[in-house]
């Protein structure tokens, strides 16, 4: 029986997928929260 079987390179794909979205969704809020930082810095100067 192989390890490398359908089923289990889908699962790990999909792991992987996931992880990776994380990782992206992750950077794009820190760069949304910076974007309010900022603006709100430059309200306050």
């Amino acid at each position: 029986m192989s390890r490398n079987n359908e089923k289990n390179i889908k699962k790990h794909n999909d792991k992987l997928h996931k992880a990776q979205n994380k990782v992206k969704d992750a950077e794009i809020l820190r760069k949304e929260k910076l974007k309010e930082i900022i603006k709100k810095f430059n309200q306050k100067s």
